[in-house]
Order: C-alpha cells, then sequence, then structure tokens
C-alpha cells in the first residue's frame, strides 16, 4: 500500500453524553493534522465530526468532507475546507470510503454503525485491506467488539476479520498502530515480489 495520505473519521452528528467525546474528537483532529495527513469525514459541522474537523483545520490540516446536499441545512459544512456536495447518503459513504486510507471510529450512533460494517464487511469480502482502529473513549466500543466476538464463537465471522479490528484509547496511538499496520503491508507486499 501506497503512503497514508488520508485518515477517514466516522463518528457522531452528535455530541453524545460524555464531554470526553468532544476532547476525543479534538484530539484526533489535532493528532490528524499534525501527522501531515487530510482528514477525510461527513461534511458536517455539527458534533463531533464537527469538532474533528475544524480542530485539524484549525491546526493547519488539510480536511476534506462529504455531504449530501440535503443535509446541509441540517449540519451545515465548514468554511474553508474542502466540501464535495454529493446526492445520495450512499454515495457521500462510497466516497468516503474511496478517499480514505485507513479509519478512525470515534463514538457515534446508526449512521457511525453503518460506516462501521460497511467497511468491516469490504476487509471480510477482500475487497480492500485498509487499517480500521476504534479509539474507546470511556470503553464505548466495548460493548461492539463483544458484537464481533460473539459473532466469531456463532461461525458467521472469521477470527482474522476480528483480529484486524484494534481498540486504542488515544489518537496519537492510533495513528501510530495505523502507520505501522501499513508499513507491514508494506514490508508483506515487498516479501511477495521476491
Amino acid at each position: 500500500m501506497a503512503k497514508l495520505r488520508s485518515i477517514g473519521v466516522f463518528c457522531g452528528s452528535r455530541m453524545g453524553e460524555r464531554e470526553s467525546y468532544a476532547a476525543a474528537a479534538a484530539e484526533v483532529g489535532r493528532a490528524i493534522a499534525q501527522s501531515g495527513c487530510r482528514l477525510v469525514y461527513g461534511g458536517g459541522d455539527v458534533g463531533l465530526m464537527g469538532i474533528a474537523a475544524s480542530t485539524a483545520a484549525a491546526g493547519g490540516g488539510t480536511v476534506h468532507g462529504i455531504i449530501p446536499g440535503f443535509l446541509i441545512a441540517r449540519e451545515g459544512h465548514l468554511d474553508g475546507v474542502e466540501i464535495k456536495i454529493v446526492e445520495t447518503m450512499s454515495e457521500r459513504k462510497s466516497l468516503l470510503i474511496a478517499e480514505s486510507d485507513a479509519y478512525i471510529i470515534l463514538p457515534g450512533g446508526t449512521g457511525t454503525l453503518e460506516e462501521v460494517f460497511d467497511v468491516i464487511s469490504r476487509q471480510q469480502l477482500g475487497l480492500q485491506d485498509k487499517p480500521i482502529v476504534f479509539l474507546n473513549t470511556d470503553g464505548f466500543w466495548a460493548p461492539f467488539i463483544d458484537l464481533i466476538a460473539h459473532t466469531v464463537r456463532e461461525g458467521f465471522t472469521p477470527q482474522s476479520l476480528a483480529d484486524h479490528v484494534d481498540l486504542i484509547d488515544h489518537a496519537d496511538e492510533a495513528i501510530a498502530r495505523i502507520i505501522a499496520q501499513l508499513d507491514d503491508q508494506k514490508a508483506a507486499g515487498a516479501g511477495s515480489a521476491d
């Protein structure tokens, strides 16, 4: 895989019940800006996604938002960042996935879960091999990981897929893990060419 250029951030368009969620979103935005990567996100200026994107932009990072036109009245969009307006939610999700070399997943609701299941399913089907890291703020993702483990135990999900999903506590760690995974993939690819 090529050098890490863009990190997709999937997270809530709401703030959630804990202040720690907003702090984690800001931490992710700062860390992505400092890494020199582009932050790719759902385009709105609300909730955790708005915090992550605006923090990255304020830190001098490049931000690429993708939003359906009909959502702009409800979610707004950030000024001064690259925004692509699309027609549908499906188009938005497909472009978010295509534009990202890796994913950091923050707390979120059903929209975030839909994006997560899509990228995980693509991994399972061999359609992509991109690092997926869950920022496990205050243990938010522990029940989800338990559900994935349950599907493995019941024979519906391969263990290899569960092994590919990482729970991380801090944004800097998440980016370091993504870079390490991409380096491992690159080394494995170079080894197979011999």
